[in-house]
Protein backbone atom coordinates (compact mmCIF):
# COMPACT_ATOMS: atom_id res chain seq x y z
CA UNK A 1 0.00 0.00 0.00
CA UNK A 2 1.47 3.36 -1.26
CA UNK A 3 -0.24 6.89 0.56
CA UNK A 4 1.28 10.34 0.24
CA UNK A 5 1.62 12.75 3.36
CA UNK A 6 1.54 16.00 3.09
CA UNK A 7 4.57 18.07 5.08
CA UNK A 8 3.97 21.86 5.40
CA UNK A 9 7.38 23.59 6.06
CA UNK A 10 6.77 25.75 9.19
CA UNK A 11 3.83 25.87 11.68
CA UNK A 12 3.60 29.65 11.19
CA UNK A 13 1.21 30.39 8.48
CA UNK A 14 -1.96 29.01 8.49
CA UNK A 15 -3.01 25.49 6.87
CA UNK A 16 -6.18 24.89 8.33
CA UNK A 17 -8.05 24.98 5.13
CA UNK A 18 -5.38 22.55 2.99
CA UNK A 19 -5.47 20.42 5.77
CA UNK A 20 -9.78 20.46 6.02
CA UNK A 21 -9.15 19.82 1.71
CA UNK A 22 -6.83 16.65 2.40
CA UNK A 23 -9.21 15.33 5.04
CA UNK A 24 -11.92 16.04 2.63
CA UNK A 25 -10.22 13.70 -0.03
CA UNK A 26 -9.32 10.85 2.61
CA UNK A 27 -12.73 10.61 3.96
CA UNK A 28 -14.08 10.21 0.31
CA UNK A 29 -11.81 7.90 -0.36
CA UNK A 30 -12.08 6.03 2.79
CA UNK A 31 -15.98 6.59 3.99
CA UNK A 32 -15.24 7.62 7.08
CA UNK A 33 -17.92 9.39 8.85
CA UNK A 34 -16.82 11.15 11.88
CA UNK A 35 -14.17 13.81 12.79
CA UNK A 36 -12.20 14.38 16.26
CA UNK A 37 -11.27 17.96 16.02
CA UNK A 38 -9.07 19.82 18.71
CA UNK A 39 -10.37 23.49 19.16
CA UNK A 40 -9.38 26.04 21.92
CA UNK A 41 -11.81 29.05 21.19
CA UNK A 42 -14.43 27.44 18.56
CA UNK A 43 -12.85 29.30 15.43
CA UNK A 44 -11.50 25.88 13.80
CA UNK A 45 -14.72 24.34 14.88
CA UNK A 46 -16.79 26.85 12.48
CA UNK A 47 -14.72 26.79 10.04
CA UNK A 48 -14.38 22.84 9.87
CA UNK A 49 -18.65 22.56 9.96
CA UNK A 50 -18.43 25.13 6.95
CA UNK A 51 -16.21 22.95 4.93
CA UNK A 52 -17.68 19.98 5.65
CA UNK A 53 -20.90 21.04 5.11
CA UNK A 54 -21.76 18.79 2.05
CA UNK A 55 -20.45 15.82 3.66
CA UNK A 56 -22.73 13.74 5.62
CA UNK A 57 -20.18 13.70 8.61
CA UNK A 58 -19.88 14.54 12.55
CA UNK A 59 -17.71 16.55 13.90
CA UNK A 60 -16.51 15.75 17.23
CA UNK A 61 -15.30 18.69 18.76
CA UNK A 62 -12.75 18.41 21.82
CA UNK A 63 -12.29 22.02 23.11
CA UNK A 64 -9.65 22.71 26.35
CA UNK A 65 -11.09 20.71 29.82
CA UNK A 66 -12.66 23.69 32.10
CA UNK A 67 -9.95 24.82 34.61
CA UNK A 68 -7.27 24.05 31.99
CA UNK A 69 -5.60 27.45 31.68
CA UNK A 70 -8.02 30.04 33.38
CA UNK A 71 -11.34 29.62 35.23
CA UNK A 72 -13.23 30.44 32.44
CA UNK A 73 -13.36 28.21 29.05
CA UNK A 74 -12.14 29.93 25.90
CA UNK A 75 -15.08 28.20 23.79
CA UNK A 76 -17.70 29.68 23.69
CA UNK A 77 -21.18 28.03 24.72
CA UNK A 78 -23.47 30.05 21.81
CA UNK A 79 -20.36 28.14 19.55
CA UNK A 80 -21.61 24.58 21.53
CA UNK A 81 -24.88 25.43 20.67
CA UNK A 82 -24.36 26.73 17.40
CA UNK A 83 -22.34 22.84 16.69
CA UNK A 84 -24.88 21.04 18.38
CA UNK A 85 -27.76 22.26 16.08
CA UNK A 86 -25.99 21.33 13.43
CA UNK A 87 -25.41 17.63 14.49
CA UNK A 88 -21.83 17.86 15.77
CA UNK A 89 -20.76 16.82 19.91
CA UNK A 90 -18.83 18.79 21.69
CA UNK A 91 -16.91 17.17 24.47
CA UNK A 92 -15.33 18.96 27.07
CA UNK A 93 -13.59 15.95 28.66
CA UNK A 94 -10.26 15.49 30.98
CA UNK A 95 -7.08 15.63 28.58
CA UNK A 96 -4.77 12.57 29.88
CA UNK A 97 -1.60 14.52 28.91
CA UNK A 98 -2.09 17.10 31.32
CA UNK A 99 -2.99 14.71 34.47
CA UNK A 100 0.17 14.88 36.01
CA UNK A 101 -0.77 16.75 39.07
CA UNK A 102 -3.82 14.41 39.71
CA UNK A 103 -2.22 11.39 39.51
CA UNK A 104 1.47 11.84 40.76
CA UNK A 105 3.18 10.55 37.60
CA UNK A 106 5.15 11.31 34.73
CA UNK A 107 3.42 8.41 32.81
CA UNK A 108 1.29 10.85 30.97
CA UNK A 109 4.11 13.71 30.39
CA UNK A 110 6.54 10.84 28.49
CA UNK A 111 4.14 9.39 26.64
CA UNK A 112 2.99 13.19 25.49
CA UNK A 113 6.68 14.37 25.04
CA UNK A 114 7.15 11.16 23.22
CA UNK A 115 4.31 12.36 20.05
CA UNK A 116 5.49 15.89 20.16
CA UNK A 117 8.86 14.11 18.62
CA UNK A 118 6.53 13.86 15.36
CA UNK A 119 5.29 16.99 16.29
CA UNK A 120 2.39 18.76 19.02
CA UNK A 121 -0.75 18.36 16.56
CA UNK A 122 0.36 14.48 16.50
CA UNK A 123 0.24 14.37 20.78
CA UNK A 124 -3.48 16.19 20.41
CA UNK A 125 -4.60 13.86 17.52
CA UNK A 126 -3.73 11.35 19.82
CA UNK A 127 -5.53 12.25 23.10
CA UNK A 128 -8.80 13.83 21.47
CA UNK A 129 -8.96 10.39 20.00
CA UNK A 130 -8.73 8.80 23.33
CA UNK A 131 -11.06 11.81 24.50
CA UNK A 132 -13.64 10.93 22.13
CA UNK A 133 -13.69 7.47 22.97
CA UNK A 134 -13.75 7.49 26.80
CA UNK A 135 -16.92 10.45 26.00
CA UNK A 136 -18.62 7.53 23.86
CA UNK A 137 -18.89 9.78 20.67
CA UNK A 138 -16.25 6.88 18.98
CA UNK A 139 -16.30 2.88 19.63
CA UNK A 140 -12.82 1.34 20.43
CA UNK A 141 -11.80 0.41 17.12
CA UNK A 142 -13.75 2.30 14.55
CA UNK A 143 -11.58 4.13 12.15
CA UNK A 144 -11.77 8.06 12.48
CA UNK A 145 -10.01 10.99 11.42
CA UNK A 146 -8.75 13.78 14.17
CA UNK A 147 -7.15 16.93 12.81
CA UNK A 148 -5.18 19.31 15.55
CA UNK A 149 -2.61 21.41 15.21
CA UNK A 150 0.23 23.91 16.54
CA UNK A 151 -1.45 27.35 18.18
CA UNK A 152 -4.28 28.42 16.13
CA UNK A 153 -3.18 26.55 12.62
CA UNK A 154 -4.78 22.75 12.30
CA UNK A 155 -2.08 21.59 10.23
CA UNK A 156 -2.14 18.14 11.57
CA UNK A 157 -4.44 15.25 10.27
CA UNK A 158 -4.12 11.62 11.32
CA UNK A 159 -6.75 8.17 10.22
CA UNK A 160 -6.57 6.36 13.78
CA UNK A 161 -8.90 3.38 14.66
CA UNK A 162 -9.80 4.44 18.62
CA UNK A 163 -9.35 3.49 21.92
CA UNK A 164 -10.37 4.04 25.39
CA UNK A 165 -7.53 5.08 27.36
CA UNK A 166 -8.42 1.75 29.41
CA UNK A 167 -6.90 0.07 26.17
CA UNK A 168 -4.15 2.91 25.09
CA UNK A 169 -1.92 0.44 23.45
CA UNK A 170 -4.98 -0.40 21.06
CA UNK A 171 -5.04 2.92 19.85
CA UNK A 172 -3.37 2.52 16.66
CA UNK A 173 -2.39 5.55 14.20
CA UNK A 174 -2.67 4.29 10.76
CA UNK A 175 -2.07 6.94 8.50
CA UNK A 176 -0.71 10.19 8.41
CA UNK A 177 -2.31 12.40 6.19
CA UNK A 178 -0.56 15.86 6.95
CA UNK A 179 1.49 17.24 9.46
CA UNK A 180 4.46 19.83 9.98
CA UNK A 181 7.81 19.05 8.64
CA UNK A 182 10.22 18.56 12.40
CA UNK A 183 13.09 20.87 11.62
CA UNK A 184 15.77 21.28 14.32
Amino acid sequence: MKKEITYYETTKEDHTLETFALVKQRIEETGINKIILASTTGRTALRAMEYFADKDITLIVIPHQYGFSSETNLFPSDTVKTLREHGHEVHFGTMLFHTEKLYGSTVPAIIADFLRCLSEGVKVCYEITLMAADGGYVNSGEAVIAIAGTGVNADTALLLQASTTRNIRKLRINEIICKPYNSL
